[in-house]
């Protein structure tokens, strides 16, 4: 899993512009200073802005977007892993027009809504197997936190009273609620918030970059690293534990790929010892991969897929878990009730724009057009293996991370105080400066992210090498 390093709660990917250029407006008429003063922002140290103006994104249009001062940078983030359908979509804003003016707002408490229930029927169409039952949320998180609940829930109305742990990976993220915080394997985002909800428990991921064994052997590095799965199952016991929380991909850490046979095998555990397994596609699903849902990439049906972010293209907000009718049956009996629920889950302005979303996907072949790309955007990315700072170039689809090393033969990572004034102090905002909004972070060891609206073409990826090359070049000399 590679030499652990402080986490930073630095903006994942910002820059901070000298206190001499002038204060730019908030936007819609915020006066200068406006989003300092009085914006709280996610996940970022905001004493940054103490004497600087907070960098105000204005527009977007296409894989672009434009802040405040007229400069146009390429998201090569789609935002947040959202984006899939690129910015400025006028048939998905008009989708949310049209359902406003019909109904704005009604929950799906004992009562259902047109665009709820056609855009459950949807999801169930292309999700595999007996996933037919869907729970919705308003985020990736909420997702998870219903995930965890509902197997613990199952598993009481079947007569496994016992079982409430849940097995996730190191350095996985899966949310910020309290228990999907708890089944998030980044200690420094845990630390703050402790005692968590217990019962979450860590098996390696699969970094095959830093694999302590095997290292040289992908399918034999897969089933180790699925093999410590069943080991913590038998050690904590099969009887107490109810599910098992895996990314397809895993984000935190850069993007680390399953080896092949890794989750036929996790499958396989699973069904031995009765443990649920959640598909966590909160970032993977809704194309990012190729497909609508990422386990069908890697030929795997979970009992339950967590999912959000580019369920929308990030229009409005929405999430969802898709149960597998066998986990959903029991619930559908008698006076049973899944005591459990959003003011927002299930919005009707959200499920229209994910219906619209979903057409747009259809109409333009969206998936397709990842699938065809894909090894285009890895072999333009991987042409930066020549720089001395690159280790490493992994992921799939459009979801891409490359490590950064100080010695490419013994892959040694930076320092806390490297990480500090080159990743943080340097990276983020050169990248920045230099027209490409990504994500420098160090939640394992430091990597830069890349997940590109699902519309980028060849020059786009030239574009974004192009940018990296030139940035991580001076960023080596830094070192």
């Amino acid at each position: 899993m590679g030499n652990p390093i402080a986490v930073s709660t630095e903006p994942l990917q910002t820059t901070v512009p000298s206190p001499s250029d002038p204060p730019s407006p908030a936007g819609g008429g915020a006066g200068p200073g406006a989003a300092r003063d009085h914006l709280w922002m996610h996940f970022t140290r905001m004493s940054s802005y103490a004497q600087a103006p907070v960098p105000t994104i204005v527009r977007g249009e296409g894989v672009h977007v434009f802040d405040d001062r007229g400069r146009r940078y390429i998201d090569g983030l789609a935002g947040l892993f959202v984006v899939q359908a690129g910015h400025g979509r006028a048939e998905l804003a008009e989708a949310a027009a049209a359902q406003a003016r019909e109904l704005a707002f009604f929950p799906v408490w004992s009562y259902a809504h047109p665009p709820a229930v056609e855009l459950a029927e949807r999801l169930a169409h292309h999700a595999p197997g007996d996933l037919n039952k869907v729970f919705f949320t308003t985020g990736g998180g909420e997702a998870v936190e219903t995930a965890w609940k509902l197997a613990k829930q199952y598993h009481r109305l079947t007569g496994g009273t016992g079982r409430y742990k849940v097995i996730s990976r190191a350095v996985a993220y899966h949310g910020t609620p309290h228990g999907a915080l708890s089944i998030t394997g980044l200690p420094a985002l845990r630390a703050p918030f402790e005692p968590l909800v217990p019962g979450a428990h860590k098996v390696p991921n699969t970094n095959i970059y830093r694999a302590p064994i095997h290292g040289d052997d992908p399918e034999a590095f897969g089933r180790w690293a699925a093999d410590r799965i069943e080991e913590q199952i038998l050690f904590e016991g099969p009887e107490t534990v109810a599910a098992v929380f895996l990314e397809p991909v895993q984000n935190a850490g850069g993007c680390f790929p399953p080896p092949p046979g890794y989750f036929a095998r996790v499958r396989e555990i699973c069904d031995r010892y009765g443990v649920l397994l959640v598909s966590d596609e909160v970032i993977c699903a809704f194309g990012r991969l190729g497909t609508m849902f990422a386990c069908d990439k890697f030929g795997y049906v979970p009992d339950i897929i967590t999912c959000a972010k580019g369920m929308t293209s990030g229009y409005s907000p929405i999430g969802a878990a898709i149960v597998s009718d066998r986990i959903a049956e029991p619930f559908f009996r008698e006076d049973n009730v899944f005591a459990h629920g959003y003011t927002f889950g299930g919005h009707p302005v959200s499920a229209a724009v994910a219906l619209a979303n979903l057409d747009l996907f259809e109409r333009e072949g969206l998936n397709r057009h990842v699938l065809e790309k894909e090894a285009d955007f890895r072999a333009t990315l991987e042409r930066l293996l020549d720089l001395p700072i690159v280790g490493d170039v992994r992921g799939d689809g459009f979801f891409y991370g490359i490590e950064l090393v100080k010695d490419r033969a013994t892959k040694e990572t930076f320092t806390e105080e490297e990480c500090e004034r080159v990743l943080y102090g340097f990276l983020s905002g050169a990248l920045f400066e230099a027209g490409l909004y990504c994500r420098a972070d160090d939640r394992g060891d430091p990597v830069v992210q890349l997940a590109p609206p699902l519309i980028s073409d060849q020059a786009v990826f030239d574009e974004i090498e192009q940018i990296l090359r030139s940035v991580l070049t001076k960023a080596w000399s830094m070192l």
